[in-house]
């Protein structure tokens, strides 16, 4: 009887720093094979293209930036 339900990530917060530039991260990307990548709004955009394939879990708070 047992469907395991996946916890929602958390919430990014202000410690969460982009890996790219250091800026406030706003997306998470985890990565199938493991591991995470945080980006801000403007490297998630370059980025996603190419890595969200690669990804199991794709968190966008990008709306927090116009809240």
């Amino acid at each position: 009887m047992s469907v395991s339900a996946l916890a929602e990530p958390a919430a990014l917060s202000r410690s969460d720093r982009c890996d790219r530039c250091g800026a406030q991260a706003y997306v998470r990307a985890v990565l199938t094979g493991g591991g995470e990548l945080l980006f801000c709004g403007h490297h998630a955009r370059a980025v996603e293209e190419a890595l969200r394939p690669q990804t199991s879990l794709w968190q966008d708070e990008t709306q927090r930036l116009h809240d």
